[in-house]
């Protein structure tokens, strides 16, 4: 009772599923599956049936595997199987017959009732049935109407269609707990139950699959010849059961179970042809008023169909489901749900026309692999806009004014979308690899989420993510993927703030004008500063000038649309130091670059949403810190000191790459840099310590004093007078004062001992010796050749030039070029790249030529980077139980972070290209396997005949010679004189 109260609670609520799914497991182990299995088996109580179905859907809901696993072991260990399905094979049975007995009776009532209606409404309906072109069909003296033509039916009242429905009998209500019992039992795509409820391996075996099926049939009228009447036997009453039927039936074939797939497909009833004319058919008149239902039940059907297609290498289900469906009619099927979405506004429904539309092309899609006609006929036409203009270029030439009058007089019509471009703007398509290393395509949905994913996260994946040993970027790009999918859902959010969403679309144009007001800021400051003493480097005419031009030369900018707001924004600067003063001036553009920073940084949280990712976060996110620098050192250069402004120049560095690089090869072996640079301060100490144990007399530096006229400043006052009455009598005073200024300087000694301690000795061989091309020789005493201490002071200098300056400091600096070098060959590696190699599998340019699908179509269409993203996405963001089986493959897979199912170095193209290739090459190894036999026996033939003939001759040769013998002794001598005869001829 727990489980049915946490199982039934409002059901569009959000359930706390892990606490449904220990009240399960707990039920269970108190023998709850063994409880509801007896039950169903032994009681005759129909309403103690239903009560046990509904207690075994509650144990399954959300499919818990744990009570599937149990289920299936208490089936299989106890052999209750058999007992057991009997039970929902009879209840079938039972249904099915039950519907048979009422059907016709039902069908009857409602014919008669049609008749009556359209008699006195002197109209008629029609009906399109799969295979019937598109054209209306007269069936038993009525016309049942076309697809999607509800709008031209009579309008038939809800109360006289509710009249005419027979309600179900309890046989037939009690089907659907059952149908959703054995949907639970397959949920999650539980191989196992799948064949377990086709084959129990019983002695008597119970098929509830095409069971499942034959029901279908029935219900929608198929036995009683009425396949396309499907308005007459679909009501409000039925068209859930119905549905549920397709839903089980749809979790039958998903995973996939290829056996169950043929089992449907190959099923003696009209099963496909059903769930095809749902597809095709307007369910009149249930559409009239309960569009929802009609939608939900399409929606069903296609996603049965694609079930029974679901990583199927053949074509056999396929073309079966090809076999009553003309290509046209699909795709006019597919156009009009997608104009019927504004007849549908004003109802709420569970599932879009749209949405439906939606699955029928993916349907399509996947049907267009077998059929080259349907294939066509899903390509968007094509717009004859741009060849139109570019006929109408032609003929004007360059008349401008002509071409604008010539479009002017065409009146002008709203375009709409075409239905085919809009459905596929929304599909994409992948390669996965399987666990058996088999690799499959799959068509998807795109989900609606992912339409927030910005462009400049897209430049930002495209040109960062780094590649892996096998030259994928599989991983690192894996690994951004949570990122993304978080910033699509940041963006969403996003749009709900129109003003933040305002600002943040626009961060690119706030940013370059931050930069170029600090660029303005600077020059002001460099030309005028200081502004208070009136020294400036520009005088007002001088700045009237500079205005004009400035003036004209954005007036040319902005016609020719490049560069003339810059040149106008510095003509108003000029202006407004004209009228306003520098010191003014200068404020108002702190002001607005301040003003302006902070609608950045605005921006920037809004596109980023780094509030929401917490404090830690934000503080190790190095580009939110350095955007608030920004803003305090703008706020310094206002309120403190404008020389601050000049910091904000480093900004450049942000903004352009080549520069960002210049400074990676001086901080990317750093740590290198840095280990160089010791080195050279321990040489140096140690320089110092021989300089100022042996050479201290050396160390004597000329030095150049500050020039002190007067500290006295009542002398300096009587100076000034002075001067000032000399000038004023036309007499120049101050030759003679510099000279005894300079006469006193030189009395006194520009020179000074630079070693008397050990530390003076390590700054100046510190200050001096790495400054001077020279090293320290440079700056000490020249000693003479004479003196004893020569020799050493040569090898002194030498050493320090050849090991410090030539040795040391061309290390540091070969580092730092050598850095730069990688760094730019890098770049131009990741260029060619990104050029040439596919960002999923990793294969290169070269592997596409002379294939039938180019380089360009395999990045595009089959390994497209965002539609893997998309995918990851919509496996993330839709419910786990209603995952296709590709989906629910990929997801167990991303949930262990295992990437085998991204294709690396293969591609399906390639392969079916190699595919062939090999067949043929085999067919030729065979033929001239074939060939080389007949050669082989032909050869095997002569021999033997060879054989035989030299065996005859030399039979024939030891025959004659034994003749020629026998016939020479016998000639020569008598017998008597055999034995003379032999010592004779052995003389």
């Amino acid at each position: 009772m727990m489980c049915c109260c946490a199982c039934e609670t409002g059901g569009e609520q959000e359930r706390d599923w892990a606490a449904v799914a220990a009240i399960q497991c707990r039920l269970d182990r108190e023998g709850g599956t063994k409880l509801f299995t007896d039950l169903v088996m032994s009681s005759k109580n129909d309403k103690i049936f239903h009560e046990s179905i509904q207690l075994a859907i509650c144990l399954l809901e959300g499919g818990n595997t744990e009570i599937q696993n149990s289920f299936y072991k208490l089936m299989m260990g106890d052999n209750k199987s058999e007992k057991f399905f009997k039970v929902l094979h009879d209840r079938m049975k039972e249904a099915q017959m039950d519907i048979k007995a009422t059907v016709s009776v039902n069908v009857g009532e409602m014919t008669h009732k049609a008749n009556e209606k359209e008699l006195e409404a002197g109209g008629a309906t029609t009906l399109v049935l799969p295979g019937s072109g598109g054209h209306p069909l007269l069936v038993q003296g009525q016309s049942i109407a076309p697809v999607m033509g509800a709008s031209a039916l009579p309008t038939q009242p809800a109360e006289e269609q509710r009249e005419v429905e027979a309600e179900m009998g309890p046989a037939v209500t009690i089907m659907k707990p059952i149908l959703r019992f054995l949907q639970l039992l397959c949920e999650n795509h539980n191989n196992d139950l799948q064949n377990f409820l086709r084959c129990q391996n019983n002695k008597t075996n119970y098929n509830l699959v095409c069971e499942t099926l034959q029901f279908l049939d029935i219900m929608c009228g198929s036995t009683t010849g009425g396949l396309g009447l499907l308005g007459l036997y679909i009501n409000e009453s039925n068209v859930h059961l119905i549905i549920q039927t397709l839903e089980t039936l749809t979790e039958y074939c998903q995973g996939p179970c290829q056996e169950n797939q043929t089992c449907i497909v190959t099923h003696e009833s009209n099963g496909i042809d059903i769930i095809t004319a749902l597809i095709l058919n307007d369910i009149s008149p249930l559409c009239r008023y309960r569009m929802e239902m009609v939608l939900q039940l399409k929606d069903n059907a296609s996603k049965l169909l694609l079930a029974l297609m679901e990583s199927r290498h053949d074509s056999e289900n396929a073309e079966r489901i090809l076999f009553n469906l003309r290509p046209r009619e699909l795709v006019d099927v597919i156009k009009k749900a997608y104009n019927q979405e504004s007849e549908c506004e004003e109802v709420e429904v569970e599932v879009s026309s749209r949405e439906v539309g939606h699955n029928i092309y993916i349907l399509a899609q996947q049907l267009a692999r077998h059929n080259k006609v349907l294939q066509n006929l899903l390509k968007p036409q094509k717009n004859t806009k741009e060849g139109e203009e570019g006929i109408s270029s032609m003929l004007n030439l360059n008349n401008r004014p002509l071409s604008q009058m010539l479009k002017s007089t065409a009146p002008a019509e709203v375009v709409e979308q075409d239905p085919l471009e809009y459905y596929e703007q929304l599909t994409a398509q992948i390669e996965i690899v399987r666990e058996d290393r088999s690799m499959e395509q799959i068509v998807f949905p795109v989900h609606p989420i992912c339409e927030f994913l910005t462009e400049e996260s897209k430049l930002r994946v495209f040109n960062t993510t780094e590649q892996d040993e096998q030259g994928s970027k599989v991983t690192h790009f894996f690994e951004q993927t949570s990122f993304l999918h978080g910033e699509m859902e940041w963006q969403k959010k996003l749009r709900s703030m129109p003003v933040l969403y305002w600002f943040s679309r626009r961060m690119t144009l706030w940013g370059t004008i931050s930069f170029n007001l600090a660029v303005f800021i600077n020059l002001i400051i460099a030309f005028f500063y200081p502004y208070n003493s009136g020294q400036g480097a520009i005088d007002d005419s001088m700045l009237l000038m500079l205005f004009w031009i400035l003036t004209g030369l954005s007036v040319l900018g902005l016609f020719s649309k490049q560069y003339g707001l810059q040149p106008l924004t510095l003509a108003l600067i000029l202006r407004s130091i004209y009228h306003l003063g520098i010191g003014n001036t200068l404020i108002l553009l702190g002001s607005l670059n301040l003003i302006n920073k902070v609608v950045f940084v605005v921006s920037f949280v809004g596109n980023n949403g780094t509030f929401i990712m917490g404090y830690k976060a934000m503080v190790m996110d190095v580009e939110f810190l350095y955007h608030l620098a920004y803003v305090l050192t703008s706020t310094l250069g206002l309120f403190v000191h404008e020389l601050f402004y000049s910091i904000l120049l480093f900004d450049l560095i942000y903004r352009e790459e080549t520069l960002f690089n210049v400074i990676k090869s001086v901080t990317r072996n750093g740590r290198s840099i840095l280990l160089t640079a010791l080195l050279a301060l321990i040489l140096v100490y140690l320089f110092s310590i021989l300089g100022f144990l042996f050479l201290k007399e050396d160390f004597i530096m000329e030095v150049d004093p500050l020039l002190q006229i007067s500290a006295d400043p009542q002398q300096t006052e009587a100076s000034q007078d002075f001067i000032k009455s000399c000038s004023a009598d036309g007499v120049s005073c101050t030759d003679e004062t510099n000279i005894n200024t300079v006469a006193e300087e030189e009395g006194e000694s520009n020179t000074e001992r630079a070693c008397d301690t050990l530390l003076m000795c390590i700054v100046t061989v510190l200050n001096h010796g790495l400054r001077n091309g020279g090293g320290v020789g440079d700056v000490l005493r020249k000693p003479s050749k004479n003196e004893p201490l020569f020799p050493a002071r040569v090898v002194y200098d030498l050493l320090f030039y050849f090991i410090v300056i030539i040795i040391v400091l061309n290390l540091i600096f070969g580092v730092i070029i050598d850095t730069f070098a990688d760094l730019r060959s890098e770049k131009q590696k990741k260029e060619e790249v990104l050029k040439t190699t596919c960002f999923i599998c990793g294969l290169e340019r070269d592997k596409f030529d002379n294939k039938t699908v180019s380089f360009e179509e395999h990045i595009k269409l089959e390994h497209n980077i965002w539609n893997y993203l998309y995918f990851i996405v919509l496996v993330r963001e839709k419910n786990q139980t209603d995952y296709t089986g590709p989906e629910s493959y990929v997801a167990h897979m991303i949930k262990n972070n295992n990437l085998d199912w991204f294709p690396r170095m293969q591609a399906m193209s390639l392969v079916v290209t190699d595919g062939d290739g090999e067949q043929n090459e085999m067919r030729m190894l065979q033929d001239k396997l074939v060939s080389t036999m007949k050669v082989v026996t032909m050869l095997t033939g002569q021999l033997n005949e060879l054989k035989e003939q030299m065996t005859e001759q030399r039979k024939r040769r030891q025959r004659m010679g034994f003749v020629d013998v026998q016939a020479g002794a016998s000639g020569a001598l008598p017998p008597s004189a055999a034995g003379g005869n032999h010592q004779i001829y052995k003389s």
